[in-house]
């Protein structure tokens, strides 16, 4: 609403073109229980678009979950899976394959101090990390290397218990670029525009693409919101502005969906 300068009002008309965000549209299906009141109508309707609706405790009508599978198929992924692994893939799936991956790449953090964790140290500074009662790493920062313009990595040098070891680190500043994207205009019903700022997570059409009013266009994710961008209305898609992982601004233009 802030993003889109709507007030209530304007919500309430619109709630049949607007995009909602997965977690509003759950809500309005009922999945977190049943407000005191009820539901707001034809609200509700207007942004669900056919979606179900329930009017009972959503626990009701879940599928049955076998653990057991859920958690041969997290050891065959990531090699272990505990019971604290199983009850959070079956709440959260998708952050937890996201952590899981973080990890088996950079190892448990845990163990950092959180401004190490969020930032480097200065050069030539020293701190310490108690991987275990008793096993402590001394480490500080030696120098840090020139950038690779063929691989975007450079050579981190540091000292670790009184030893010099380096290693090889993406620098991930290295290759943002200051891309300004065209804002779609509001005016004109062919164009469609991001809700608000954030990452396209999945594009689900391509250029030349047929689709159908209300049939998804692209996924964008911000503040650990998932939000379906569909089509406003039928036609084929034409310039297809973003691609997964590219980074967009609200309003900025995502393609253009021309009437068949």
């Amino acid at each position: 609403m802030v993003s889109n300068k709507l007030g209530e009002e304007d919500v309430k008309k619109k709630a049949k073109e607007l995009d909602f965000p997965g977690s509003v549209l759950e809500f309005f299906e009922g999945l977190m229980g049943q407000p005191f009141g009820g539901f707001p109508e034809p609200l509700r309707s207007d942004a669900l678009r056919g979606r179900q609706k329930l009017d009972k405790r959503p626990g009701l009508t879940l599928e049955p979950m076998d653990l057991a599978k859920i958690k041969a198929d997290i050891n065959s992924k990531f090699g272990s899976a505990s019971e604290c692994d199983v009850a959070s893939y079956a709440m959260y799936p998708k952050v937890f394959e996201d952590y899981r991956r973080f990890v088996s790449k950079y190892g448990d953090l845990s163990v950092l101090p959180t401004r190490f964790f969020l930032s480097k140290p200065e050069v030539g500074e020293e701190f310490h990390v108690e991987l275990e009662r008793g096993k402590v790493l001394i480490l500080k920062l030696l120098a840090i290397g020139p950038l690779s313009e063929q691989t975007g990595q450079r050579e981190v040098f540091y000292e670790m218990n009184g030893e010099v070891r380096q290693v090889t680190v993406e620098d991930k500043k290295a290759g943002v670029e200051n891309l300004s994207r065209p804002k779609a205009d509001s005016n004109d019903s062919s164009q469609v525009g991001a809700p608000m700022s954030g990452v396209v997570v999945e594009v689900r059409v391509h250029d030349g693409g047929e689709v159908k009013k209300g049939d998804p266009v692209a996924v964008l994710s911000a503040m650990k919101m998932e939000m379906v961008i569909s089509a406003p209305h039928s036609g084929k898609i034409a310039e297809l502005k973003v691609k997964e992982g590219d980074s967009v601004d609200g309003q900025d233009l995502v393609c253009k969906i021309v009437k068949s």
